[in-house]
């Protein structure tokens, strides 16, 4: 069983980068590989309970158990030392990243106050997207109610693209709202 962006991707998103960068081949269309999704809790040092929270909220946005990040190196300016338990992320592939893409964009990101669309330059220059998110709040999955913290997250989406004008036009194809 197929989600309705696999589906998209398989016919409309590939003849249309066929066409317009002209590849002889269709093993070189660009195509998603995973989406990474990364809950960074400096104060989680001092307090294992928010670890906690986050690891509860990322699992219900991505349908996945997190993994929990850990410090690579000590700062003493943060009062940090290596191994303390920093954060947490999910790597998702297969069909529960094109479910957690089409909810991004179809439900969550319109969810945004103000939105307009999001930046088209925050590629790397290798085809990966990076977006940031100020609350989880926009998840329809996360109760308003039982939130004890407000939380940011980091979403990267790597794609096999070679060029950020490949994966420009491969995410804006597959419905991503990009500002004009």
């Amino acid at each position: 069983m197929t989600s309705r962006l696999q589906e998209k991707y398989k016919d409309e998103v590939v003849n249309y980068l066929l066409e317009k960068f002209g590849y002889k081949n269709i093993m070189e269309v660009p195509k998603l590989e995973k989406v990474v999704i990364n809950i960074g809790l400096g104060e989680a040092k001092d307090n294992p309970k928010l670890l906690e929270s986050a690891i509860n909220d990322l699992t219900l946005i991505s349908g996945q158990k997190p993994v929990i990040t850990y410090a690579k190196k000590s700062i003493a300016n943060f009062k940090l030392r290596e191994g303390h338990k920093i954060g947490c992320k999910v790597t998702l592939r297969g069909r529960k990243m094109y479910d957690f893409l089409d909810k991004l964009m179809n439900v969550a990101l319109p969810r945004v106050r103000d939105f307009r669309g999001i930046k088209p330059t925050a590629f790397d220059g290798r085809g990966n997207y990076a977006l940031g998110l100020k609350e989880q709040l926009i998840f329809p999955e996360i109760e308003y109610d039982k939130v004890d913290a407000i939380r940011g997250m980091d979403i990267i989406i790597v794609t096999s693209a070679n060029t950020d004008e490949e994966a420009k036009a491969f995410l804006e194809k597959m419905g991503m709202p990009f500002t004009k």
